[in-house]
């Protein structure tokens, strides 16, 4: 099995992801991550999507899983095969940001992880790193919000969105008025930046 990163927007597949999914006769991926793929599976290629993330262990074989941004980033790369890394969300954000990525600490709230997302991402501001926070479309930021806030440091938040896409967005504020997510698709870079 591979799990092959697709990037975390349109063109950010590597040659060797390219040249992986277009050998594939069996694919498995999100909606998402198939239509990042679509112009490098092959017409004969099985393309399926996962509808039940808990079960792709058991996938095997010559399958292909693919993973929106890097799998090794919050995404599939915990499952056992080859992982063949993508650009990453993370790469964007500091790249687009100027932002050294030896300067970031990396907090996933996903799921019932909100709470420890929140409390890492003190104690890390804390420790004088920037933040790169990944949260699920269910994350509210008015708490983690409210605990920076209490901070005595000078914090700055970039509020990324659809980072990748056409239709990508970054706004740089402070603690203070803060940005609001309004797509989905987010992640945060918060610090001294």
């Amino acid at each position: 099995m591979k799990i092959i990163g697709v990037g975390c927007g349109p063109g950010m597949l590597t040659e060797q992801a390219i040249r992986e999914v277009s050998r594939a006769t069996l694919i498995f991926g999100s909606d998402r991550a198939i239509k990042l793929a679509t112009p490098y599976i092959p017409a004969n290629c099985v393309v399926r999507t996962i509808d039940d993330f808990k079960n792709l262990s058991s996938i095997g074989g010559d399958a292909v899983i693919l993973s929106t941004g890097d799998p090794m980033l919050a995404g599939l790369g915990y499952l056992s095969g080859e992982v063949i890394p993508g650009i990453s969300s993370l790469q964007v954000a500091m790249a687009r940001l100027h932002i050294p990525v030896s300067r970031v600490s990396v907090v996933v709230a996903h799921g019932k992880g909100h709470k420890k997302g929140i409390a890492d991402t003190i104690e890390e501001v804390k420790r004088g790193k920037i933040v790169f926070f990944l949260a699920d479309p269910k994350f509210d930021v008015k708490e983690l919000y409210a605990e920076l806030s209490a901070l005595p440091t000078k914090i700055s938040i970039a509020l990324c969105e659809n980072l990748g896409y056409p239709e990508e967005r970054i706004l740089t504020r402070d603690i203070v008025s803060p940005p609001q997510p309004t797509e989905a698709l987010y992640s945060l870079v918060i610090g001294n930046f």
